[in-house]
């Protein structure tokens, strides 16, 4: 039992700011502040780069991380972070780690700063997820500061039981508090609403996150692509502390680079100065001086 004077001294290192990522500027200028120790929900529908933007940001942070996949291969996890780091497609990594040589050596070492851990497996379990963190703390004496779920409906039985995924929300919010590690899950929003098919490219509001679990965590972000323009938008659907737009109509504007696995501002398009058409000479130009 602790005093409110208490708890601010114990926990304010905990809740601290994440670090900045300069190509999320737009979203903080929304008033968006992803703190330390946090449950941040990354919600989208299908092929919005959900996997993308997680695995961009923790690596762009720096931050300890144990990012647990069952949305993505291994090889596709590792290529996207080489891709990251180089600026190289993720084309050009498969084809230079089948190279070998210098090739292999030059996505090896672009890798071997990386603070993120994988794990991978589907489904998600409890016990596995259990083994990775002691094994974690094993080899770097430490928890993770940052642990990724990808995705929700990937933990065992949570595919289709609201139940379970009530229940994986109270395990990932239990373990952000035993540990003081931020917990990234990723979950998917509907695909059959009427908005989802009228207007597609537009972030979905709260209330078609599969489940209307994204009332559970801190931090809820909703997540679009537009594959014509490569936009991407990015709304806060819940903040506890914070503004937030639970319809989505308030979103900040990135610009993906899905073939790198890259985000980067959104620089604003200059239209093209048409010249004035050029005509011969007329008396009516003296007259009408």
């Amino acid at each position: 039992m602790l005093t409110p004077g208490r708890s601010l001294t114990l926990h304010a290192d905990a809740g601290r700011e994440l670090p900045r990522v300069e190509a999320f500027q737009a979203l903080y200028n929304l008033g968006c502040r992803p703190r330390q120790g946090e449950v941040i929900m990354i919600a989208g529908r299908s092929g919005t780069q959900k996997s993308g933007l997680a695995l961009y940001w923790v690596a762009q942070m720096g931050l300890p991380t144990l990012y647990f996949s069952a949305d993505m291969s291994a090889f596709t996890a590792s290529s996207r972070l080489a891709s990251m780091a180089t600026g190289d497609t993720t084309e050009m990594v498969s084809a230079g780690m089948a190279a070998g040589g210098r090739y292999r050596q030059a996505y090896l070492d672009a890798l071997a700063h990386s603070r993120i851990t994988f794990a991978f497996g589907s489904p998600i379990t409890w016990p596995a997820v259990d083994e990775e963190i002691e094994a974690y703390v094993e080899l770097w004496d430490d928890y993770p500061q940052v642990l990724v779920f990808d995705n929700l409906m990937d933990f065992e039985n949570a595919e289709s039981s609201y139940e379970e995924q009530m229940a994986v929300m109270s395990g990932v919010t239990e373990l952000a508090r035993a540990t003081g590690a931020t917990v990234i899950i990723l979950h998917h929003a509907s695909d059959k609403s009427w908005e989802a098919k009228s207007d597609p490219w537009a972030p979905p509001s709260r209330d078609q996150v599969k489940g209307g679990l994204s009332e559970k965590p801190e931090l809820s972000l909703s997540v679009a692509l537009d594959p014509t323009s490569l936009e991407y938008r990015i709304a806060v659907i819940k903040a506890r502390m914070g503004p937030c737009d639970p319809t989505a109509r308030r979103y900040a504007t990135l610009r993906c680079h899905p073939e790198s696995t890259r985000f980067s501002t959104l620089e604003p398009r200059l239209e093209p100065i048409t010249p004035p058409t050029s005509r011969p000479w007329s008396p009516l130009d003296t007259l009408n001086k």
